[in-house]
């Protein structure tokens, strides 16, 4: 079964599920945008006889605290920081990484602090590459070099509810996408302050780019095993990213599967499947 829980981190609250025996190895899992932990809800149950899961929702996501950015820097490396202590709070010395989209660079800066916590990492649809960025991130590459408020702006449609839809439907095979990932999704964006928070994050996404060498530094030197499996049919992290990861290490393995972004709304056996098989 899964349970829930909440771990209070000076005045913030991290929302957390948690599933397997804590006596079998631990595997962290860390959502993306516009989502929270419930989009591994298909996932943890296939795993669970073989790992023990703890999936939490970042600051600003899900049901964990959401402070106004005023208050609290959205920023990556604030949420890396965030997220360092809630893995030392629990006390996880060696865990795999589950990692997609935004949890992407946020899992690969704590791997690159600390080496030794990481036993392998499943990459999906996380990017750390130039070469899965799709069309899309030209436009925000100008946003970056070139801000404005009118640009700032711009962004909201991010995380307008038909944005949302089509982040979970583009590429997948039809009538294969329950509605309740992204209906929760998109009811999360009324809570208070979300959307100044969010285009805080979108604006230092250009912070991630700037350390992917560094990303792919510790691949090189540490080489650890590590399953990129990606929806193929991805427009914002295209195959090529999954690709990449051979190019830096040699204990690297890729897969696709017939999906868009959020692969695990049709495909959560497939992908668990790949998991079990490579580290089980």
């Amino acid at each position: 079964m899964t349970s829930y829980h909440t771990l209070q981190l000076d005045n913030l609250n991290i929302f957390y599920r948690e599933a397997g025996d804590p006596q079998q190895p631990t595997m962290l899992l860390f959502h993306g945008f516009p989502s929270a932990s419930h989009m591994f809800r298909d996932l943890m149950p296939l795993l669970s006889q073989h790992f023990h899961l703890i999936a939490p929702d970042f600051p600003g996501f899900g049901q964990s605290s959401m402070p106004s950015h005023t208050e609290f820097a959205y920023t990556f490396d604030h949420l890396s920081t965030v997220m360092t202590d809630f893995i030392q709070r629990l006390g996880l010395t060696k865990f795999h990484l589950y990692v997609f989209d935004y949890g992407a660079p946020i899992g690969f800066r704590i791997a690159t602090a600390h080496p030794n916590w990481i036993a392998g990492i499943i990459s999906q649809n996380g990017n750390i590459y130039q070469a899965g960025l799709g069309a899309k991130w030209a436009a925000r590459q100008d946003f970056w070099d070139h801000p404005t408020p009118a640009k700032r702006d711009s962004y909201r449609t991010a995380f307008a509810p038909d944005t949302i839809k089509g982040q979970y439907l583009t590429g997948t095979p039809a009538n294969s996408v329950s509605p309740d990932g992204y209906t929760l999704d998109i009811a999360y964006t009324d809570r208070p302050h979300y959307a100044e928070n969010q285009l805080d994050l979108i604006f230092d996404y250009q912070s991630n780019i700037k350390a992917y060498p560094k990303f792919q530094q510790y691949l090189r030197h540490y080489q650890p095993k590590l399953l990129a499996i990606w929806g193929k049919n991805d427009p914002s992290f295209i195959f090529p990213g999954a690709q990449a990861f051979t190019h830096d290490d040699p204990n690297a393995t890729v897969q696709s599967v017939d999906s868009g972004h959020f692969a695990l709304e049709s495909h959560a056996s497939t992908i668990a499947a790949a998991i079990l098989t490579h580290f089980a």
